[in-house]
């Protein structure tokens, strides 16, 4: 006899209707152009750990999960990104509940971009502090909230946008940032690995690290591999492990997850050709004219604005159809009216894979 548990048919039913719903897809596909494998380091299987490493941590940071190991790591984190201390969280997801639910208090602002990623959001929600979203990128409704903006105030944005596909517009950011004396958090996963010389990331790359408060970077996307670390100076890392939640009462990565960490910043510092490809597959398909909008974009997330979820979904059916990964972006996940193809460019594709794309998307 199966449980009876038909209350939740009908949001299940709601989704359905409204084109929303979502399934797990595990289909062959010959073409990627779906994960976040930006510079093919898990696609050409780059990471090679050892088979002996431990795959459990056995607890907690501050219990049995701490190792040297782990410390002597985040310190060559913490170097590369030209911090003075670092601190590893298990996802990009747990670092902004973590900092975000336990630094801004009761009586402080946070101000953060309307289109920042749910981890942000829910991190905020958690917050006892006052929080107001600004247009995106627009500084001068950011510097309107700056002005009605109490106590310690944070700035929240990403360095790469999920969705859209853009950048921060940081020196603008910071400029204002210390205008009204108000503290920059910036989300750095989707720009880890591709943006700066290196990869080190924007405010690297714009050599504006050292006017931000706290920077997080999460390892799921160009880097390959499992987990996040947020850097900043030693205060900061201290606040973490004492205040962070999300890290004081979650097992810790285990020693293989670790290993591949430090194996991942062995390499994607040195993948320059990889940069320089992925660059130049950008600019060719910004090139492009589409039946539909395209969102403009120098990263390897591109958006084409399809603003209907059965047609949006549909022009994905058919890319599915001919072999090629991309996916369609509804509603809920995007505001209402600009549902898209979200298409991501690596690496490892050729111009005639995004010729063979751009075809097949104009055909519908």
């Amino acid at each position: 006899m199966m449980y009876n548990d038909n209350f939740l048919l009908k949001k299940l039913n709601q989704r359905k209707n409204d084109h929303t719903f979502r399934t797990l897809q595990a289909l062959p596909y010959s073409i990627d152009f779906c994960s976040n494998d930006y510079l093919g380091v898990v696609h050409h299987h780059l990471i090679k750990i050892n088979d002996t490493l431990s795959h459990g941590s056995t607890g907690s940071r501050l219990l049995a999960g701490n190792s040297t190991y782990t410390a002597f790591v985040e310190q060559k984190l913490a170097t590369f990104h030209a911090a003075e201390a670092a601190l590893l969280f298990n996802s990009g997801y747990d670092a902004n509940i973590g900092i975000l639910s336990s630094i801004p208090q009761k009586g402080d602002t946070i101000l953060y971009d309307y289109l920042c990623h749910a981890s942000i959001r829910d991190g905020i929600r958690l917050s006892n502090a006052t929080a107001y979203s600004f247009e995106h990128n627009n500084i001068t409704d950011l510097e309107k909230k700056l002005q009605i903006a109490t106590g310690n105030i944070f700035i929240i944005t990403e360095a790469v946008f999920s969705m859209d596909g853009d950048t921060a517009p940081l020196q603008e950011i910071v400029n204002i940032s210390q205008k009204f004396n108000a503290h920059i958090i910036i989300d750095e996963a989707h720009a880890i690995g591709v943006l700066g010389d290196n990869g080190q990331g924007l405010s690297q790359k714009l050599n504006l690290h050292q006017h931000i408060f706290a920077r997080m970077y999460a390892f799921g996307k160009a880097c390959g591999v499992h987990g996040a670390v947020v850097v900043g100076s030693k205060n900061l890392i201290d606040y973490c492990i004492n205040f962070c939640r999300s890290f004081i009462y979650s097992t810790a990565l285990p020693p293989s997850s670790i290993a591949a960490i430090e194996a991942s910043y062995q390499i994607f510092p040195f993948l320059t050709s990889e940069r320089e490809h992925l660059k130049y597959l950008v600019h060719h398909f910004q090139q492009k004219n589409f039946s539909f909008k395209i969102l403009p974009s120098s990263s390897a997330i591109q958006a084409i604005i399809i603003p209907d979820n059965v047609l949006v979904k549909k022009t994905a059916a058919l890319l599915q159809e001919n072999k090629i990964n991309v996916r369609a972006i509804v509603y809920p996940t995007v505001p209402k009216g600009t549902e898209r193809l979200r298409i991501i460019l690596h690496s490892f594709n050729s111009i005639e894979d995004v010729d063979a794309l751009s075809h097949l998307i104009n055909s519908c």
